[in-house]
């Protein structure tokens, strides 16, 4: 049994995993392999009605399937905010869609400029707004924003309880939280998913009940948890299967070592993930209304 126990209330150790997860992503080699492997735009788990079916494709299909959920509270009038918005895949998707405003939020300054790069190439640079910072600590007032969304973020976390309970704070009543994460299974051991997580710098990852349990706590209502689970094997096997076939072809753009670590890393990925060791999905709950 997975146990998470995060309460970090002095702030401390949240700031020393921030400045972890972002010497992490703020490589070259990082953006490479999601350029490479995930097509550079939507790096979550994907949703997939084709085994083979491209990465890419079951990625944005999750980001699709994500808004759907809170498409009633979207349009020209809303802002969402876009917890750990990544290279912006999910930020332009929303505004091209909806006409919505998106303030998108992550601790990769590199992340960010790429992603306002991107926003401005499209268009979409009036629609989104992108800032550097922490789920932890949110700059942003009390009741702000329509929908807080989140896809595969919080697994980054040390802190999930306090960005849970900040989310929380700046959404509106009536409004929608939003996010999918990659868990443990409840019966699993901390020991058996260990070695794939470390690499994430997380020691103990969530479970849904903890996820679950913690939206009920913090007053949600209407709660729902999508189990997507197969789809997690699917994508990893997916994954495990295109890096090694293409592992000569990613040597020209990703330094051989990192290709080397993917190679070791993604294969424990694959097997935690088919052995039923691990949970993904989609969760949706609602502030209630004033």
């Amino acid at each position: 049994m997975i146990n998470v126990s995060e309460n970090t209330h002095d702030g401390t150790p949240h700031r020393h995993h921030d400045a972890a997860t972002r010497g992490y992503y703020d490589t070259g080699d990082v953006d490479a392999f999601y350029d490479a492997v995930w097509g550079g735009e939507d790096i979550h788990v994907g949703i997939y009605t084709q085994d083979d079916e491209p990465i890419a494709d079951a990625s944005h299909r999750t980001v699709e399937r994500a808004a759907d959920k809170a498409a009633d509270l979207l349009g020209p009038h809303a802002t969402v905010l876009d917890l750990g918005s990544g290279y912006g895949g999910s930020s332009r998707a929303l505004a091209a869609r909806f006409g919505c405003h998106v303030v998108a939020l992550d601790l990769s300054e590199e992340h960010n400029r790429r992603h306002r790069a991107t926003n401005a190439r499209r268009g979409l640079d009036g629609l989104i707004e992108v800032t550097t910072g922490s789920l932890n600590d949110l700059p942003y007032e009390d009741e702000r924003f329509d929908v807080a969304w989140s896809l595969e973020v919080l697994c980054h976390v040390a802190d999930r309880e306090g960005a849970l309970r900040e989310a929380v704070r700046v959404l509106k009543p009536g409004g929608a939280l939003v996010f999918s994460d990659i868990m443990a299974a409840e019966e699993t051991p901390a020991e058996a998913v260990r070695p794939a997580f470390s690499r994430l710098g997380v020691d103990t990852p969530a479970t849904p009940s903890f996820y679950l349990e913690q939206l009920s706590e913090l007053g949600l209502k209407d709660i729902d948890f999508e189990d997507r689970t197969p789809d997690l094997a699917t994508h990893y096997a997916r994954l495990d299967e295109d890096v090694h076939r293409r592992a000569a072809e990613l040597r020209n753009v990703i330094s051989p070592a990192y290709v080397d670590e993917l190679l070791a890393n993604l294969p424990l990925w694959a097997d935690i993930a088919g052995r039923g060791l691990l949970r993904w999905g989609v969760f949706h709950a609602r502030r209630p209304a004033a």
